[in-house]
């Protein structure tokens, strides 16, 4: 089990469901849990999976599907051929969840993958598409305007509001010494995925399972997997992760780390496989879609160094 530092204290398918019931015989598969229509390479969910068993499920999903395609078939390939995942995902988000009316104590108990709806499995032509999409993504993060970027080679897909690390310098039990808690700049690449990661305050390096709310409830620890990066090869252990406190956005407010509200750290993790290129820069002038240029605040006093 890793132990992480925490740096802040359907879509419609193309083809009729009834048809394919018709078309094949079912067969069964890893505990039963699903089965494959092998005429149209879909998957039929046939026991709803919540979030706690939703990655050992993609992993048998995965196993057994690998060896059947032409391609070496990967969680984020699967998923990325299936988008409403994603979306299912996004709306377990706590804040989506009360602003319908909704409490939620504990995440890992939702529903991942609904009984009934049908995964996809990508031929070679899709996945071939997809993994040059991988190979032309990049995460882009500017510090001083708390914004993170998603492009697919020159194209803006997604930007998300963000948190970044504290302007001071400050003792962290976990490493043993003073660090400088200001989010590092440069080039890179994602190295890793957490996908059940244990929450530590590296502070006073204690591990926590609760936590309280913007608006002051207590609930469990959200399970979202955090991304590790890795900056002009080294690895500071500057992660992308989800915050249960999103009024900490756009603030320079945590040990390092890059943090988003819950709904986005889902889309950065499905569009940031491992080897996805990342920069990290520190850009005050800012020009718009029109070309008009202006100045941000220096969140680090860069100019007084």
């Amino acid at each position: 089990m890793f132990i992480l530092v925490l740096c802040l204290v359907p879509v419609k398918s193309w083809i009729n469901n009834k048809n394919v019931l018709s078309v094949t015989k079912k067969i069964k598969a890893v505990n039963q849990v699903y089965h494959q229509d092998s005429m149209v390479n879909l998957v039929s969910i046939n026991k709803s999976i919540t979030i706690e068993n939703y990655f050992q499920f993609m992993d048998s999903l995965v196993k057994k599907h690998d060896s059947l395609t032409p391609y070496k078939l990967t969680e984020h390939l699967l998923v990325r051929s299936n988008l409403w995942i994603i979306d299912t995902f996004q709306n377990t988000d706590y804040y989506r969840m009360k602003a319908k009316d909704s409490f939620v104590y504990n995440q890992k108990k939702m529903i991942a993958l609904p009984r009934g709806n049908l995964i996809q499995i990508p031929d070679s032509i899709q996945a071939k598409k997809l993994l040059h999409k991988f190979q032309n993504t990049i995460i882009d993060i500017n510090i001083p305007e708390f914004k993170l970027r998603i492009y697919e080679d020159s194209v803006l897909l997604y930007q998300f509001p963000i948190r970044v690390g504290k302007n001071e310098r400050k003792y962290l039990e976990m490493s043993g010494r003073i660090q400088d808690l200001k989010t590092k700049t440069g080039e890179g690449q994602i190295v890793n995925h957490f996908r059940n990661p244990r929450y530590i305050n590296p502070v006073n390096n204690h591990e926590y399972h609760e936590t309280k709310r913007d608006d002051g409830k207590v609930t469990k620890l959200p399970q979202i997997p955090f991304i590790e990066t890795e900056i002009n090869g080294l690895r500071y252990g500057q992660l992308i992760h989800p915050t249960t406190n999103p009024e900490t956005l756009e603030k320079a407010h945590s040990n390092g780390c890059i943090g988003s509200k819950e709904a986005d750290a889902w889309v950065i993790y499905y569009y940031a496989p491992i080897n996805t290129r990342i920069s990290i820069r520190y850009d005050l002038k800012i020009i718009d879609k029109k070309g008009n240029t202006s100045f941000i605040k220096d969140i680090y006093d860069t100019k007084n160094r």
